[in-house]
């Protein structure tokens, strides 16, 4: 049996949906195992775009086996409306989509919470919540007396719970603002009927998934974990506060899907040839002139969820060689490397300046990463397009030059190149690549 794991190891948006949909034909299963509908996943086959956000990457494959784990929070009325637009496009998502009774909902007051909370800054800069409830919603989960689970929709006791709940909610949300509008939008009636209709629907999808997927393993099928986000909001591991609420590194994988490590064989490491982030926290190697617009015009690099610009700058080699060792990282996968092909000179982060000293980490302070200013090596561009490479020899000598040299910082070898959207666009640098393996 094989686990392989597909983590992102910048600020998210590495294109790590295009890899699992590549892969998924290779897996038994394709298991999504945190973060909620912040996470924007943009699969390109064919003329085809589909752009997700709750369900699972494997669900272009028919004969690929689904799972949304406890790590999960789920916004019910997003995923359905997900599941209505695949579903109007030829894709089966009932029969190949499996929701754990164990992860949390997302409810409409999640979101009044949110957009009430985001207007609270630190130092001067939002956190950069999508304001999709999904912070509160973890809240919840931790704080257990609000929090409404997926298996709370088909017990007995649901519309009890779900009133009562309601109640106290508009109690909080009064207190910290909310309108007359909003609270009457949670009014107990209305969420206890919108539980209804949830239930009505998601019903058959709802499963164990913890004994569906030991079982799979057991069975030596073969597993295949799609993170969401990047390594570097990580909750516990992350640029705190602007980070998710879940854990998006390689260590949140067992305890999201439920699934102990002896069943994760590799790693999959996913990280643009470049930096961005969305929103607001530190960013050392961040690009505020015309070289960071043009890497945002080239890479077209607007967020999936949200629609908002990305802050775009130089490869950040001290961050990804941190999140790589987090993650336990086998192989790299070196996504947009058809973005740096229309410069004549590229630059990498190879340190950090702070407070006049040189170090190598990511400082676990927001402020002391803010202070931090990269130490830039410089490498010759190749200033040619690669849109058209197929195999690693249809590279220029300086794209193979830079890979190496990422290779050699990061301390991974690279084992997957890709220079566009396409599935066909995708360059495996050898077998083991090729099958998810390495």
């Amino acid at each position: 049996m094989s686990g392989t794991c597909v983590i992102g190891l910048q600020w998210g948006d590495e294109a790590k949906g295009k890899l699992v949909d590549l892969l998924a034909p290779r897996f038994d299963c394709v298991i999504r195992y945190q973060g909620g509908a912040n996470a924007g996943h943009t699969v390109v086959a064919g003329d085809e775009v589909y752009k997700l956000h709750h369900i699972p990457s494997g669900i272009l494959h028919s004969d690929v086996q689904n799972f949304i784990t406890p790590g999960v929070v789920i916004n019910p009325t997003t995923m359905l409306e997900e599941i209505d637009g695949l579903s109007a496009r030829g894709i089966n998502v009932v029969e190949n989509l499996k929701v754990s009774e164990r992860a949390h909902l997302v409810m409409p007051w999640h979101m009044i919470e949110d957009a009430t909370i985001n207007k609270v800054s630190v130092r001067g800069e939002s956190i950069g919540t999508t304001n999709r409830g999904i912070g509160p919603c973890y809240r919840d989960k931790v704080g257990r007396t609000h929090a409404i689970r997926m298996i709370d929709l088909i017990e007995a006791s649901r519309d009890e719970r779900i009133a009562t709940v309601s109640e106290q909610k508009t109690v909080l949300l009064r207190q910290l603002g909310a309108t007359d509008e909003e609270l009457a939008s949670i009014a107990p009636e209305k969420m206890v009927a919108l539980a209804a209709s949830w239930a009505e629907r998601l019903a058959p999808m709802i499963s164990d998934t913890t004994d569906l997927i030991l079982d799979a393993a057991e069975a030596n099928q073969t597993l295949l974990f799609e993170g969401a986000q990047g390594a570097l909001l990580d909750i516990d591991h992350g640029t705190y506060p602007f980070v998710t609420s879940s854990n998006s590194s390689g260590v949140g994988v067992c305890a999201g899907a439920g699934v102990p490590p002896k069943w994760i064989d590799h790693v999959l490491g996913v990280c643009k040839a470049y930096s961005t982030r969305v929103g607001g926290g530190p960013f050392p190697s961040e690009l505020n002139d015309e070289t960071g617009d043009k890497i945002r015009k080239l890479g077209n690099e607007f967020g999936t969820t949200t629609g908002r610009p990305r802050r775009c700058g130089w490869f950040d080699a001290v961050a990804v060689r941190y999140t790589a060792r987090l993650s336990g990282v086998t192989r790299l996968a070196l996504m947009m490397m058809d973005v740096l092909a229309h410069f004549e000179e590229l630059k990498v982060c190879v340190a950090y300046e702070l407070d006049g000293k040189e170090i190598h980490h990511v400082p676990a302070h927001a402020d002391q990463l803010r202070r931090c200013k990269p130490i830039l090596e410089t490498i010759p561009g190749w200033n040619s397009p690669v849109d058209d490479a197929r195999s690693m020899s249809d590279f220029p000598a300086g794209a193979l030059a830079y890979v190496k040299r990422i290779e050699e910082l990061v301390g991974v070898p690279v084992g997957i190149l890709s220079v566009g959207p396409d599935r066909s666009q995708t360059i495996f640098t050898d077998k083991a690549a090729a099958m998810g393996l390495a």
